[in-house]
């Protein structure tokens, strides 16, 4: 166990997120909020005062064993554990090499404008790490409260190769500068309850870089340690700024990257986590952010990239000579303040990762066994061997019987074995991760090089394998019996399954303890063990909905595992659209549907079952998400609405809650602690993880996916223009008209009479998706800027379908061949985006689940170009992007449910 130091009380801030298969959660005082994000948690315990309750429990109040279980919260318990337990592995024991366990976790390097911005919240992720028993060691740097201050005093930064010019003013407003930022953070953690202790100085030593051409800037030549480990020996969580001295006292500006990095040489951590408010490193050209890098494998290539220049290429060269004098235990990452919990506690991590890496390694077994290198392995890993139920020796001899491949690093952090005899199809038999492999993620890429040659797979683990979760996440098909789970992908028929099982029990090539596939008892009765995973043969199960604790846990099924979905505003006629959709998707079926209006009426067009609408409170629906009875909530309510409904859904979380939220208003697009969800152009990796989803809106996302291709070419100087046109239905619907039989219509605001023809023009300046689109397409520049667009929106007697002309000024002369190009290039491989030559009729997207893109032209100066895209407002604009949302956040395939002859 950890040494128990003297730990100060600290406020909570916790991200939820998705999880993998786990045993329900114990529950916690209703008085803890768990919230989804970092920054919405920090304010929603400071404005319910829970920061000083919290601070003031430092006896036996909220101990280890309690955040602990909170932990629980953001996912599986053995994915929580086992980061738990790596961790505080690393800082066990004796001091190796001379340093105090304790820093070896981590080194937190904090940008200064973070502690401007994000200080609250930077302050209670650093309190909920205490409270673990962890000691991060955090260095933050003042580079813009220095220059703010420099210039209000008439100084003017100077900068060489990067490097700031210091004088001995410039010295002198640093040094006052770096104490009130030291102290401003100490203090924050204080208030949390929290010790911590400013050492602003007496850590670094260092000689002038270059007096002449620098100035007063420090290379770095001694970490004294002592400090730190006096602090942290106190109970007292380190704050150190990178100001150094030279051996007479001369006090010398350092980078505070580049102290962090000498820091880290000194302590060897687990991690090396820079914050910034970027949240990673970006690719240059398609803006996207880059989840993981290992250096001894891309280095090299990556570092020939065009976009990798300037500060990119010295941030990247600095982490591989730092990393390349460190265990390769250690990695960096890149992250956002919000996103730390998530980096720590998670396999799927945030920001980005960067790590030396290992070239895979694959070798048949014939080949591999006489090493005595893998020997090891089998002997410290392999859970028969080590519970003696067989010898490496039996394993090696079994190997050599049957053909087999062994797959791996090359120091065998991980190793898989897959049995393929001729004919029949693959069992991974062995999988073999060590803690470096996990925590690193080396087990990803081997596995990844394991799907790669078998195109199917069959796998077991025990049902108490600390890495049950990672399996299930890659796994599209599993059940469990007899405290064994049986995984496999590439197969989605169950009828293949038994057979496949069938002639491995035959075979001995697993256990006979897996047929017959389903239930041996009926599902009602299996319903009531505890720890029990539902089974699933087709659609991977989402891991969030799939750890739902509820009343009882889901018995054995034969089909895709099906998920709830409740619709809140069924009436208008996106909830129409999302009700013919979800009666046509293989896994998901409706369990509410909600209509103040329609209440008690029948629903019609929805085949699977007879529902009736409801009228669902927020206190209805705050029930219902506690109980897991739903596992996605689709809001289709007005702007401005629907609040009460999500407030209810997100306070269920802190007692077991744990479905999604899609939202189709406008109410959360601009929430940081949201997923904006337009797979084309932000990716799948923002709604598979996320819980709270905000669907973009139709003109937006017409405008978005315009503009998209075309912003590294954008005029600055000169802002794009959109000329939208949209059918009617855009407008809404109104109520109170009812039909013949005494059942309320669905009405539209404005009709085709209203407008008598003719095109109306109407909210001509900051409509709100000319904020929605400019603010989210500003994130996919590879820096900061802050990008706006002109918007003029307009309604026409058609019924439903937009139109968008799309007037972009440009940076450099394109020809049309080359804007075609780029579009191509941008959505290449999108099943609903279809790129043509002429000018997109809006006849031709109603009715159709896609975008389209046409009709390009440049000005003859080539310095301007117009392009044209269309969609169904109703459709790609907002239902069925819906469900796009939906599957990618359950599990499913992302166009499950969408008719193929519709795209």
């Amino acid at each position: 166990m950890l040494r128990r130091l003297p730990v100060a009380s600290c406020a909570l801030r916790i991200r939820a997120f998705s999880s993998a298969p786990a045993a329900r959660a114990p529950q916690v005082a209703s008085n803890v909020v768990l919230e989804l994000d970092a920054a919405k948690v920090g304010r929603e315990i400071r404005k319910r005062g829970l920061a000083n309750a919290i601070a003031a429990q430092r006896d036996g109040g909220m101990d280890r064993d309690t955040i602990i279980r909170l932990l629980y919260s953001l996912g599986s318990r053995h994915e929580v554990e086992r980061y738990l337990r790596i961790f505080t592995s690393s800082t066990k024991g004796a001091a190796a090499g001379g340093v105090l366990p304790e820093a070896k976790f981590a080194v937190l390097k904090i940008g200064g404008a973070i502690l401007t911005n994000e200080l609250d919240d930077l302050a209670l992720s650093l309190s909920f790490l205490n409270r673990l028993g962890l000691y991060p060691v955090v260095l933050h740097g003042a580079g813009p409260q220095l220059n703010e201050i420099l210039e209000a005093e008439g100084v003017v930064p100077d900068y060489e190769d990067g490097i700031r010019i210091t004088d001995a003013k410039t010295l002198q407003i640093a040094r006052r500068v770096f104490l009130q930022e030291n102290l401003k953070l100490t203090s924050a953690l204080e208030r949390l309850g929290t010790r911590a202790r400013p050492i602003p100085t007496g850590v670094f030593h260092a000689d002038y870089l270059d007096k002449s051409k620098y100035g007063l800037v420090g290379k770095i030549h001694r970490v004294d340690k002592a400090p730190i480990e006096a602090a942290i020996r106190a109970g007292c969580l380190p704050i150190l700024t990178s100001l150094a001295e030279t051996a007479d006292g001369q006090m010398l500006n350092v980078n505070a990257d580049v102290a962090a990095g000498e820091l880290a040489k000194v302590l060897e951590p687990t991690k090396i986590v820079y914050l910034n408010e970027k949240g990673g490193l970006f690719n240059g050209t398609t803006g996207e952010k880059i989840s993981l890098i290992n250096l001894d494998e891309e280095y090299d290539a990556l570092m020939k990239e065009p976009w990798v220049k300037f500060g990119t290429k010295l941030k990247l060269r600095e982490i591989k000579e730092l990393l390349d004098t460190l265990p390769r235990t250690s990695s960096v990452a890149i992250i956002s303040t919000s996103m730390l919990q998530k980096e720590l506690f998670t396999d799927a991590g945030a920001g980005t990762l960067i790590r030396r890496g290992y070239k895979l390694y694959k070798q048949p077994a014939v080949e591999a066994v006489g090493s005595t290198q893998l020997r090891q392995v089998f002997t410290e890993r392999d859970p028969d061997v080590i519970a003696g139920r067989k010898s490496v020796a039996e394993i090696f001899g079994d190997l050599k019987q049957t053909p087999a491949t062994i797959y791996g690093d090359e120091p065998f952090d991980v190793v898989a074995v897959v049995s393929h005899p001729e004919g029949e199809t693959p069992v991974m038999t062995h999988f073999l991760p060590s803690r470096n492999g996990i925590l690193n993620k080396i087990v990803d890429n081997v596995f990844d090089s394991v799907r790669k040659d078998h195109r199917r797979l069959f796998w077991t683990a025990r049902a108490d394998d600390e890495n049950r979760a990672w399996h299930f996440e890659r796994a599209e098909g599993s059940f469990t019996r007899a405290g064994r789970s049986l995984f496999w992908y590439g197969v989605n028929d169950v009828k293949e399954v038994e057979r496949i099982i069938q002639g491995f029990e035959q075979s001995g090539r697993i256990e006979r303890v897996f047929l017959p596939v389903g239930p041996s008892t009926p599902p009602h009765r299996l319903a009531g063990a505890a720890g029990t995973r539902a089974f699933s043969t087709s659609a991977r199960p989402s891991l969030r909905a799939a750890a739902a604790p509820g009343p009882s846990t889901r018995g054995y099924a034969t089909t895709a595992d099906v998920k709830r979905v409740a619709l809140i505003g069924a009436r208008g006629y996106t909830g129409q659209n999302l009700v013919s959709l979800i009666n046509s998707h293989p896994s998901l079926e409706l369990s509410h549907v909600s209509s103040r209006e329609l209440a008690g009426l029948p629903l019609q067009g929805y085949t699977k079952a007879d529902i009736k609408y409801s009228n669902l409170s927020p206190a209805d629906v705050g029930t219902m998400a506690e109980a897991n009875e739903v596992d996605a909530w689709v809001m289709a309510l007005p702007n401005g609405v629907c609040k009460p409904f999500v407030d209810a859904i997100d306070a269920a979380a802190a007692k077991g809650g744990k479905s999604v939220i899609v939202d189709l208003s406008a109410d959360y697009r601009f929430e940081k602690d949201w997923t904006y969800g337009l797979p084309e152009l932000y990716g799948r990796d923002g709604p598979r993880a996320s819980k709270r989803i905000a669907n973009p809106g139709c003109y937006a996302t017409n405008t978005q996916l315009l503009l998209g291709p075309l912003l590294p070419y954008l005029d600055k100087a000169n802002m794009p223009t959109v000329f939208g046109v949209s059918g009617f239905s855009g407008a809404g619907t109104k109520s109170g008209e009812k039909d013949a039989d005494g059942r309320p219509k669905t009405v539209p605001k404005i009709s085709a009479e209203d407008l008598r023809g003719g095109v109306r023009p109407y909210a001509l300046t900051d409509h709100i998706h000319e904020r929605e689109a400019s603010t989210h397409l500003s994130s996919l520049f590879p820096s900061p800027t802050d990008f706006s667009l002109s918007f003029i929106p307009n309604v026409a007697p058609w019924f439903s379908g937009i139109i968008s002309v799309l007037n972009a000024p440009l940076s450099q002369s394109l020809r049309a061949s080359e804007i075609y190009d780029l579009y191509a290039e941008k959505y290449a491989g999108e099943k609903l985006v279809k790129i043509i030559k002429t000018v997109p009729d809006v006849r031709d997207v109603e009715g159709v689940h896609g975008w389209r893109m046409g009709g390009v032209q440049v000005h003859s100066g080539g310095k301007r170009v117009v392009v044209v895209g269309a969609l169904d407002n109703l459709l790609k604009g907002a239902a069925t992007q819906c469900l796009q949302n939906l599957n990618l956040a359950l599990g499913y395939d992302e166009l499950a449910g969408v008719p193929a002859d519709k795209y």
